[in-house]
């Protein structure tokens, strides 16, 4: 079976699922950043991850 018609071609696929559990104001925060950023929810936390990762990597340095 090949590509379906209308798939969207990337550099990086995101193939792997990650099933998270969240509290309410997790949710809620979620969404909210995802309304104001008209981004999906894959993607704020995706952003997240990098940013929490770039502070690691600046404490790091530091040591």
């Amino acid at each position: 079976m090949g590509i379906k018609k209308g798939t969207k071609l990337t550099d990086t696929p995101k193939n792997t699922q990650l099933k998270i559990r969240a509290d309410r104001q997790t949710i809620e925060d979620l969404e909210y950043c995802c309304e104001k950023t008209n981004l999906t929810k894959s993607d704020i936390i995706r952003l997240g991850i990098k940013k929490v990762k770039q502070e690691v990597e600046i404490q790091e340095e530091k040591k």
